[in-house]
């Protein structure tokens, strides 16, 4: 199936007084109709600036400084901003962390859905009043027909929530970025909030790119995974493939902080040291002063993404020329 959304060597920086910061750098992926590409990493390691920069909304002085975005094949990364303004709506929906930053408050949860639908789709008043109620009822808001009147403030977090991603859906959107979607919700929120999201896509044959920190979100939901480190992506694969077999050492060091429900564990793994700063990410591979299996390679050469056992990796244990794969060769 031909890529929906094309990412190719995306760079984003910011230029300051001391010089200019990369905040992604040559970050690459693709993702399909109907499918859900979960982003995930540390803070800072640039998951919402990818988004950002897919759904052209980025914060000045950043800005895109190479790569291409295409959406159906055209691109979409140096289009006008009243251009982008159009796709952002109708062939794109984004839903953020906090619905107060999303929904209006002087206006109805109802006009807000309306006005949506009537700005990008070819609908009369009632006949979009209609479908507007059709979609509070999909994500699950009961009475939807009499709760279309209310005000934001009127719903529970939850519940707005619900009404945010109603809103990135309406216009029936190629793509939705969902950027931490979940996070302010409680847990049980979570569960309906995700399991709504992903049929609600499934079924209309929507590609996903769910931008988060939380790895259970991730197994549940996605069908692939890109781990990202300090502005690239560090492993790209099968959700199952990277959950449960970590190619490079900094997915393994997350996968290996999230606690089992098989046993009892008095405590995790952690990973020592911190993620960098964008103005001193070291040479190299940026995760080796954090890596366990670190070599004099790593600290001089940075790695492309290269072919793991069952995703890929961007870590010099897997290039052909490693020692270990020359000894399996020899061996052999």
């Amino acid at each position: 199936m031909a890529a929906l959304l094309e990412v190719r060597d995306l760079v984003v920086e910011f230029p300051t007084r001391r010089g200019t910061l990369r905040a992604l750098d040559g970050v690459s992926f693709d993702i399909s109709p109907g499918e859900v590409l979960g982003v995930v990493g540390e803070s800072g390691a640039g998951k919402s600036m990818t988004g950002a920069a897919i759904i052209g909304l980025l914060e000045p002085p950043g800005r895109i400084a190479g790569g291409m975005i295409s959406l159906s094949g055209k691109r979409i990364d140096h289009l006008p901003r009243k251009e982008m303004r159009r796709i952002r709506g109708k062939r794109i929906g984004a839903i953020f962390q906090d619905p107060l930053t999303t929904l209006n408050p002087l206006y109805t949860v109802g006009s807000q859905l309306i006005e949506t639908m009537q700005t990008h789709l070819d609908l009369g008043g009632a006949e979009a009043r209609r479908r507007a109620i059709g979609w509070l009822e999909a994500v699950g808001i009961p009475a939807a027909s009499q709760r279309i009147d209310a005000y934001p403030h009127q719903f529970s977090g939850g519940m707005r929530q619900r009404v945010v991603i109603a809103l990135a859906l309406c216009a029936e959107p190629e793509l939705v970025v969902a950027d931490e979607p979940t996070t302010a919700l409680d847990v049980s929120i979570q569960a309906q909030v995700i399991a709504l999201l992903k049929n609600l896509t499934r079924e209309k044959g929507t590609a996903v790119m769910l931008v988060t920190h939380d790895m259970g979100v991730i197994a549940e939901t996605a069908d692939r995974v890109a781990v990202m480190y300090a502005g690239r992506i560090a492993e790209i694969g099968p959700v199952e493939a990277v959950v449960q077999a970590p190619a490079h050492p900094y997915s393994a060091g997350l996968m290996a902080s999230i606690p089992p429900l098989s046993h009892r564990v008095d405590r995790l793994p952690q990973i020592d040291g911190a993620m960098p700063r964008l103005n001193a990410i070291p040479p190299g591979c940026a995760y080796n002063p954090r890596c366990p299996h670190v070599f004099d390679r790593c600290r001089v050469e940075r790695p492309e993404l290269l072919p793991a056992p069952r995703s890929r990796a961007a870590c010099w244990l897997f290039d052909p020329a490693h020692p270990k794969h020359e000894a399996e060769r020899a061996h052999v």
